[in-house]
């Protein structure tokens, strides 16, 4: 099928370049050039596990494109993805300037044939009947111009071609640092929309994956998809994070009761994670959550709540414990070090999650922003921000090359991002360098026992 994919973030991206992979004919547009001219070459503006080979195989088998001519691509594409960002605006409602732009370009673009256009990017419940009236906005400026009749000194509008589109809201689960598994290997695939036409085509498209073609395990029963309405599609997107963020901040709160009864929160999680009504993911307790999906999404159902004068009592609850508990490090740090002034911590990763470069939201940002303010040296250490040398965000903090030469006079060690690599460090050798052999574990992801024995002061969260 011809596809178009307008936004080639994580989401835009991962979904073209996937789609590619397994046969589809797709362009991807972007509109800033030198991101599409790295593209072309093969490379990828993010760091996304499998994504350049998966990039690098669909150009090689030329299914994919990648350009800045959205008219072109327009014309190109039966199914339109609209995949461009969607930031939280400061009172916690969502950004969705570079959605209207698109579907209007979308609009003033369509060439008569029939199109499906997909909502990739998480919006505002209501967005696709506002998407549709946007579309039909653009299409109605673009009818406002007389077009000369060949061979003739008379004038005529465009064909009205608003019935020849429908939308559809199809919104993404991907994690990041997994994004390409779970596009192949997805839990469920949602399809919200009112057209038979529509879904039938997005049917067609998802049908490799979701006959398991490509999944890792080819003799699962195929993907469940789910039809519904445009609101409810849009609405399990944003249920779907606010009760995954909600479970994290549940759990930090049992490990700040463990921490203070002698509880192990670690078994805690391990019990209540075997009843089948609760199940064990996103039972890890530590000093909160971030990223760009989960904050975003919370806070744009509590402020989609209160737009229908109903206060989310719940996720604002959520919220709270989650800036509360990103301060936990900090008072785990002052605990053990009792004054902060003029001593040197290191930061044991800097992304909000492993197996990503993504800095936004990220827990580090707020314990670095506090060290400074009393008068800490913070110096960090991450396996891709060290070596790829983006700073986006940061400041106030020494980005060293490795992890000895962050432990190198430092009073200190937080754990920050759980990457793999951190559990193979030599931490023997790490406490040797240090002024005070202490480190706080924020993931309790280091063995307490064998920390002991490389001669830390081991500190986790609820342990």
């Amino acid at each position: 099928m011809r596809v178009c994919v307008i936004g080639t973030g994580y989401v835009g991206l991962v979904t073209g370049a996937c789609l590619a992979y397994i046969g589809h004919d797709v362009i991807c547009i972007d509109n800033n050039e030198e991101k599409v001219k790295l593209m072309k070459s093969g490379q990828s503006p993010i760091f996304e596990p499998g994504l350049s080979e998966i990039m690098q195989s669909a150009i090689n088998s030329r299914n994919i494109q990648f350009s800045s001519d959205l008219p072109a691509a327009v014309a190109h594409g039966e199914i339109l993805f609209i995949a461009v960002g969607t930031p939280p605006l400061p009172n916690g409602e969502s950004d969705t300037r570079y959605v209207e732009a698109v579907a209007r370009g979308i609009g003033a673009n369509l060439n008569g044939g029939y199109k499906v256009i997909v909502n990739k990017s998480t919006v505002p419940i209501g967005s696709g009947d506002w998407v549709r009236m946007i579309v039909l906005d653009g299409i109605a400026e673009r009818q406002k111009t007389l077009i000369p009749i060949s061979g003739s000194s008379r004038e005529e509008k465009l064909p009205d071609i608003s019935a020849q589109f429908d939308v559809v809201s199809n919104p993404e689960f991907l994690r990041e640092g997994s994004a390409v598994y779970d596009t192949f290997n997805p839990d469920r695939i949602v399809l919200g929309g009112n057209s038979l036409q529509a879904i039938g085509m997005m049917k067609d498209l998802y049908a490799p994956i979701v006959e398991r073609k490509f999944a890792a395990d080819q003799s699962l029963p195929t993907v469940p998809v789910l039809v519904t309405d445009l609101s409810s599609a849009e609405m399990i997107k944003y249920a779907a994070n606010a009760f995954l963020a909600t479970k994290i901040s549940f759990i930090n709160e049992v490990a700040n009761i463990c921490d203070r009864v002698g509880a192990d929160v670690t078994e805690v999680a391990r019990g209540i994670g075997l009843d089948s009504r609760i199940g064990n993911k996103f039972l890890q307790a530590g000093i909160g959550w971030g990223g760009s999906c989960f904050p975003k999404d919370v806070s744009a159902l509590i402020h989609t709540a209160d737009d229908y004068g109903y206060e989310a009592q719940l996720m604002k609850a959520a919220v709270s414990v989650n800036e509360r508990q990103r301060l936990i490090a900090l008072e785990k740090l002052q605990q053990a070090l009792k004054i902060l002034k003029g001593k040197t911590v290191g930061l044991l990763g800097l992304t909000f999650k492993p197996d990503t470069d993504d800095l936004r939201d990220a827990p580090a940002l707020n314990l670095i922003e506090q060290l400074n303010r009393l008068g800490a040296k913070v110096k960090a250490y991450d396996p891709i921000i060290s070596q790829t040398g983006m700073r986006h965000g940061l400041s106030g903090v020494l980005v060293e090359t490795d992890a000895e030469r962050l432990a190198d006079s430092c009073d200190a060690l937080v754990l920050v991002t759980e990457w793999q690599q951190f559990s193979t460090l030599d931490y023997g050798k790490m406490a040797k360098l240090m002024n005070h052999a202490v480190i706080i574990d924020g993931r309790n992801f280091l063995d307490p026992e064998a920390m002991v024995r490389d001669g830390f002061q081991y500190v986790g969260v609820g342990r």
